[in-house]
C-alpha cells in the first residue's frame, strides 16, 4: 500500500496540480469543486483534470475508508441502510463484491447515496471517473486498478477484495453516510 499511495496517488496530485498551473483561478477551488465543475474547465485540460482531480478524490475516499484489519459488520446508520436497501450486509457485500470483481479493466466500485431518495446503491466507475461528476457522494469504494493488489495478489482480484473487507472501517463509512444524509447545505 505504500507504493500505491506514495507513487499512484501522489502521481495525481503533481500531475492535477502541474494542469492546474496556467489556470490560478481554477487551482484555488477544491478538487472536489472542480470534478463537480468539470463542464466549466476548459477544454485543454478538462481530460487532465477528470483523470488526476479523479484519481486524487477517488484515492482519498479509499484512504480513508479503510482502518485496522477487523472482521464485523456494519453498524449504526449504515448498518440499518444497507439492510433496507439490500435486504442484509451479506447481500450487498456480495453484489459489491460482483461489481468489484467483474469490472473490466481499471477503474473503481463505490458505494453511493442516490438523491432525491437517499437510497443506496452500488455503482461500478471506468478509469478515475469520479461519483462527484454524476453529484453523488461516495460512501465507500474499492480501487480495482491492478496497482491496487497487484503487487501482493497479482491477478487474483477476488483474494484482494476478500482481504479488503477486512479493513473497511465502518465507523467512517457510517459518518460519510450521516454527512451524506444532511446534505451541503446543513453543514
Amino acid at each position: 500500500m505504500e507504493f500505491h499511495h506514495d507513487k499512484h496517488h501522489a502521481a495525481y496530485v503533481d500531475n492535477l496540480n502541474k494542469a492546474l498551473e496556467p489556470y490560478p483561478q481554477l487551482a484555488e477551488l477544491a478538487v472536489e469543486d472542480l470534478l463537480r465543475r468539470l463542464d466549466q474547465v476548459p477544454d485543454a485540460i478538462r481530460t487532465a483534470v477528470r483523470n488526476n482531480a479523479g484519481g486524487h478524490v477517488n484515492h482519498q475516499l479509499f484512504w480513508d475508508i479503510l482502518g485496522p484489519p477487523a472482521d464485523r459488520s456494519p453498524k449504526g446508520a449504515i448498518g440499518d441502510a444497507l439492510k433496507r436497501d439490500f435486504g442484509s450486509f451479506e447481500h450487498f457485500q456480495a453484489l459489491f463484491t460482483d461489481a468489484a470483481t467483474t469490472h473490466f479493466g481499471a477503474g473503481w466500485a463505490f458505494l453511493v447515496m442516490s438523491a432525491p431518495r437517499q437510497r443506496l446503491k452500488i455503482v461500478s466507475l471506468p478509469n478515475q471517473d469520479s461519483v462527484l461528476e454524476h453529484g453523488t457522494p461516495g460512501l465507500l469504494c474499492c480501487d480495482v486498478w491492478e496497482h491496487a493488489y497487484y503487487l501482493k495478489y497479482r491477478n487474483r482480484r477476488a483474494d484482494y477484495l476478500n482481504a479488503w473487507w477486512k479493513v473497511v472501517a465502518w465507523d467512517v463509512v457510517d459518518e460519510r453516510l450521516r454527512d451524506a444524509m444532511v446534505g451541503p447545505s446543513a453543514r
